[in-house]
Parts: C-alpha cells; sequence; structure tokens
C-alpha cells in the first residue's frame, strides 16, 4: 500500500510529520510523491489562525479529487485543524476518512489501515497523554540531514487571550529528558550535526516536571559527537533563567540565538492580550547576559484597542532595540478565543497600514545591520547549492527557513552540513554575500 504524506506548518508539525511517516512505514506501508499512485493520502494540517485554516482546506480539498481521478481510498487529516474542527470537518468535507489529532498521532497506522480494510469512518481526537520513547524512536527525517528539529514538549499553559493552541494541544508537558537526549544521540549518530529545540515555550521545559531544565539540557546535548550547533527557538524572554543566560554565553555549541516571541511592548497591550509584561527590560537582560547574540521575534498589530499611541509605542521599541529578525502578523479574529468577542476591534486597512510601517522600519534596521557585516569573517554551516550554482549557508545568527542567507561561489564540490569560514562582501536587506577562505570537515 502506498502513501503520499503532506507536511503543513511549522517546523513542529513537521516533526509529528516525520514521525508519523516512520510509523507507517514501520508498518508496512511505502511513501510515494506521486499523489494520483497513493492509496492513502495524510495530510498534516495547521489550524492556528484563518490564513492557515483557508490554505490548509483548499490542500484537503485538492487531495480529495485523487479519490475519484486516482487511486485514494483514504484521505486521512492530522494535526491542529482536524482537532480544531474534528465536528465540521466530516459534516463539510464528505471526502475525509478519518481525522487524528495531536494527542493521538501514534494511532496514524491503525487508522489508515481501518479506512483501508474495514471502510471506518475514525475520528481520533482525545489527548491520550506522551507517546513513548519508542514512538520517536520511528523518526524517519525529511531532506536536508544536517539540520533537525527536536520537539521538547507538548502543548501550552499560557493564557494568550487571542491563541487557540491550548485548546488544541492541551496543557504543557515536557518530553522526558532521557527521551530527548536518546532522539539527539540518534540524530547525530545519523549526520545531523545542528540541533534545533521546539516547543510551544521551550523556556519552560521541564517546569512541569519539577524544575528547569533546559540549561542541563544545553550541557547534555553539546557533549554529544557530532553535534556542532544548538538552537532555541520560541523561547519567551521574561522566562529565560539565569542559568540558561549562563550556559548560552559560555556553551560555544549554543548558537548565540534566541527567538523571542514578544508580541507587543506596551504593557498595556500586553496585558490584554493575556501576557506578561517586562518585555523591555527582559531582552536588555538577554543582551547584557549573552554579548553578540542575535535575537529574532514576532508581533502582532492590531489587537482589539491598540491605539495609535501604543502603536507608536512598539515603534519606538523596535526602533530602539534593533532586533536581528523580525516579522508581523496581523491579528487574526479566531473563534473561540476571548479576543474574537472583545470590543474595539481594529480595522483591516488599519492592521495593514500598521504592520507595513513596522516592516518599513525593520527593512531599514536589517540594512543597516547587513551592511555592518560587510568585510567581517563569519563561519556558517552550508545547507546546499542554488540553482544558479552558488552555494548556500547560514551562520549562527540565522535559523534555517525563517532568516537570512549567505551565498558564496566554489568551483568544487561541498557537502551540505559542511562548515566554511566566509569574508562578507555584499549586503543586502535580509541576505549577503561572501568570499570563501576556508573550508572545514567536522
Amino acid at each position: 500500500m502506498k502513501i503520499h504524506f503532506i507536511s503543513l506548518g511549522c517546523d513542529k508539525n513537521l516533526t509529528d510529520s516525520e514521525v508519523m511517516i516512520g510509523t507507517l512505514a514501520e508498518s508496512g506501508f511505502s511513501m510515494t510523491d506521486e499523489a494520483e499512485k497513493a492509496d492513502a493520502i495524510v495530510i498534516n494540517t495547521c489550524g492556528f489562525i484563518a490564513d492557515a485554516v483557508s490554505e490548509n482546506v483548499e490542500t484537503i480539498l485538492d487531495a480529495a479529487r485523487y479519490k475519484t481521478e486516482g487511486a485514494c481510498k483514504a484521505l486521512v487529516v492530522t494535526g491542529c485543524l482536524a482537532q480544531r474542527y474534528k465536528d465540521e470537518i466530516f459534516k463539510e468535507m464528505p471526502e475525509v476518512d478519518a481525522i487524528i489529532g495531536p494527542g493521538s498521532l501514534n494511532a496514524v497506522a491503525d487508522a489508515v489501515n481501518g479506512v483501508l480494510l474495514k471502510s471506518q469512518k475514525i475520528n481520533l481526537t482525545d489527548f491520550n497523554g506522551a507517546y513513548g520513547e519508542d514512538f520517536y524512536e520511528k523518526r524517519v527525517l525529511s531532506a536536508p540531514f544536517h539540520y533537525a528539529y527536536i520537539k521538547i514538549a507538548e502543548g501550552c499553559d499560557n493564557k494568550c487571550v487571542y491563541c487557540a493552541i491550548p485548546s488544541i494541544r492541551g496543557r504543557y508537558r515536557s518530553r522526558p529528558f532521557a527521551s530527548v537526549m536518546a532522539e539527539a544521540r540518534r540524530l547525530a549518530a545519523g549526520g545531523v550535526k545542528e540541533i534545533i529545540l521546539v516547543a510551544q515555550d521551550t523556556s519552560l521545559y521541564g517546569e512541569d516536571l519539577g524544575k528547569n531544565m533546559l540549561a542541563e539540557l544545553l550541557a547534555s546535548i553539546s557533549e554529544i559527537d557530532g553535534v556542532e550547533w544548538i538552537r532555541i527557538m520560541y523561547a519567551y524572554p521574561e522566562r529565560m533563567t539565569n542559568d540558561v543566560i549562563e550556559e548560552i554565553a559560555r556553551n560555544k555549541k549554543v548558537c548565540k540565538y534566541i527567538d523571542v516571541p514578544a508580541q507587543h511592548s506596551d504593557e498595556g497591550v500586553l496585558r490584554r492580550m493575556g501576557r506578561k509584561g517586562g518585555v523591555q527590560a527582559a531582552i536588555e537582560r538577554l543582551r547584557e547576559g549573552i554579548p553578540g547574540v542575535a535575537l529574532r521575534t514576532t508581533l502582532i498589530v492590531g489587537f482589539p484597542g491598540e491605539t495609535e499611541e501604543e502603536f507608536q509605542s512598539l515603534l519606538m521599541f523596535v526602533r530602539k532595540t534593533r532586533f536581528d529578525r523580525l516579522g508581523v502578523f496581523e491579528f487574526s479574529r479566531e473563534p473561540g478565543t476571548p479576543a474574537y468577542d472583545m470590543k474595539n476591534q481594529v480595522s483591516s486597512r488599519v492592521k495593514r497600514r500598521r504592520k507595513d510601517e513596522l516592516m518599513r522600519l525593520q527593512r531599514d534596521i536589517s540594512m543597516e545591520i547587513s551592511r555592518g557585516k560587510i568585510g567581517k569573517r563569519v563561519m556558517a554551516i552550508v545547507d546546499g547549492k542554488t540553482q544558479d550554482g552558488r552555494f548556500q549557508c547560514r551562520t549562527q545568527a540565522d535559523a534555517p527557513d525563517v532568516d537570512g542567507t549567505i551565498l558564496f561561489k566554489h568551483d568544487g564540490e561541498m557537502l551540505s552540513g559542511s562548515f566554511v569560514e566566509l569574508q562578507i562582501i555584499e549586503a543586502s536587506e535580509y541576505d549577503l554575500t561572501g568570499a570563501l577562505i576556508n573550508e572545514y570537515a567536522k
């Protein structure tokens, strides 16, 4: 039996997809890139905001045509969309045969078999707790193979009033320390050089198990042979403990890079969002404790009641803080969240104008930061080759897929995962051009 697998959404979803692919392969299914030849199509979905929902629904409907135009006998929808809209999917999309929420992904093979062999309609959207280490052992990495994400926790305990994640993925549950370490060792043995830690909030890792263990985890992973870089994503700045900051600063293998989802800077807006304040002080603490740290953040504009004065405060914060990387989202009014019914909703026109203004400011900041790198030498990891024959790489200050890259020319061959020393010779807003100085085998 052949399965065509489609993974949508964030890198946390990608890790789930890779484990499900491994689970299906272990159960005797073979993977195919040709959707029209697949006996079953599995779509791991995102359901976080309205735009993602629309795109995911389109993908599901597009895949559904293979039930009449191809060999597909089972259309399975997994992930956040399946969980969030479990009552609507079968009703609105009768082509879907099974839905599996994030808490039941270990049952994906049984669900596919149930549809194919017994023609069952399957709904698995109850949270059934931890998957167990054997679940992660089945993971099959998708290319490229020199970096990989490790999900260190599931769910979220934050009460951000605009966010549906807690209702979709449940309460915050740290993955056992031994399980994370076992996966890190497997990945390193398979050639992974860069390990990227992800969760809804990595800064909380271990607290539900009795104590914060993020610093210990960083130190332990850095001792694994083959691991060269460790990167932290989605860490709330106000929750970063002193020992974590110290570990990042002292450990050469931990990237001097943190993705901090600030969302806003104005204390009034943060309070209405249901978030902790003190963002500016927390970021200053990170920069003081980790010299040269690169900071990425995301911000939301147009939250209900956001005044022009509060928006101007956000602009001043960005101008002063000078984030290395910054993304901006317009507030998305999500059904089922407290913010959906809040008064003083901001118009689409105002939200769009504020997003554009903030991004124009960040483009100027990014350009200044990039130009300041001209003439400097940097160490980078090679990600591959572009269509025009140049090599593409990243420094510790750049996460894959979301941040900038450095392009350079080299006449010989070079494997992805190789390390190079470059001198920066040109700069644009987000990407750089370098000249190769040295190549290192690690």
